[in-house]
């Protein structure tokens, strides 16, 4: 019974990454000097995701449709992104966008307050 439960979930996924790829929003269109401003405010960010993931996929189109770069750590099969999430953000659970604001690190779980975090931040810009 597990062989199948793991078969049907890994199916899932795919299926999940599939309708993403399919259904993917377009980016929003900026100046070149407001995308540098806010490729510029990305750096400090960074999302701990599982790829398949369909909190992460959600998360995922958010910064895909405000066009905000941000790197993604896979904390799934990079064995020192996930202990990263562990020891510095305390638990291994995604989505979890990591927020450098000079010395101060914010570890932010959920993918609607994430999604909240991006809109508020980077919509107006």
């Amino acid at each position: 019974m597990t062989v199948f439960m793991k078969a049907l979930r890994v199916g899932l996924g795919q299926l999940v990454i599939l309708v993403d790829f399919i259904t993917r929003p377009s980016r929003k269109k900026r100046d070149p000097q407001a995308q540098a401003a806010v490729d510029q405010s990305a750096r400090d960010l960074t999302l701990y995701q599982f790829h398949a993931c369909p909190f992460c996929v959600k998360t995922r189109r958010t910064l895909r449709r405000l066009n905000v770069p941000v790197a993604l750590r896979d904390a799934k099969n990079n064995e020192n992104d996930r202990q990263t999430l562990l020891n510095e953000g305390g638990k291994i659970k995604v989505p979890c966008l990591r927020i450098q604001e000079g010395d101060k690190v914010t570890w932010m779980y959920e993918s609607g307050t994430i999604i909240d975090y991006l809109n508020q931040r980077f919509s107006a810009v």
